[in-house]
């Protein structure tokens, strides 16, 4: 596992998810994210569901992805996800998605997330329990859920 990934999720490419030329379609690597991203929040015992009991949520306000390799229908892929910065009302996910079989690195990629007030949708500060959450993960790595999500 990379080094400063602490988690990752296994996702099985669909052929729905695979284009004309044979390989994923661009765009399905940003859904990948959002799917390590999700499951990264509840491994650290932190779920949407806390976020909403504090009042808040949070909206994806930037994303970004680069291509670094191909992958295939039904290939195994490993996405690795970390929460790389806490600032005051925004956090930023970084991926890495690599090949289970080769270790081959096929995209990297950022999410940047802000955090809202759940009716009002204003920016609203992040809540003590995912810092910490966040904090004694990166510290204390949670292994991945056996085959969690394997699309």
């Amino acid at each position: 596992m990379p080094r400063h990934y602490q988690f990752f999720v296994p996702v099985r490419v669909r052929y729905v998810e695979t284009d004309m030329q044979g390989h994923v379609f661009f765009g399905h690597y940003l859904t990948y994210f959002d799917l390590a991203a999700t499951e990264y929040i509840k491994a650290i015992g932190y779920g949407m569901a806390d976020f909403l009991r504090e009042g808040v949520d949070f909206f994806y306000v930037e994303s970004h992805c680069e291509h670094k390799g191909r992958a295939y229908f039904d290939q195994v892929l490993h996405v690795h996800a970390a929460v790389t910065h806490l600032g005051r009302t925004s956090f930023r996910f970084e991926f890495a998605i690599f090949a289970e079989d080769s270790d081959q690195l096929i995209a990297t990629g950022r999410i940047v997330a802000v955090v809202v007030d759940a009716k009002q949708a204003r920016p609203s500060p992040i809540p003590d329990g995912f810092r910490t959450a966040v904090a004694a993960h990166e510290e204390n790595p949670v292994s991945a859920p056996a085959r969690v999500a394997l699309l």
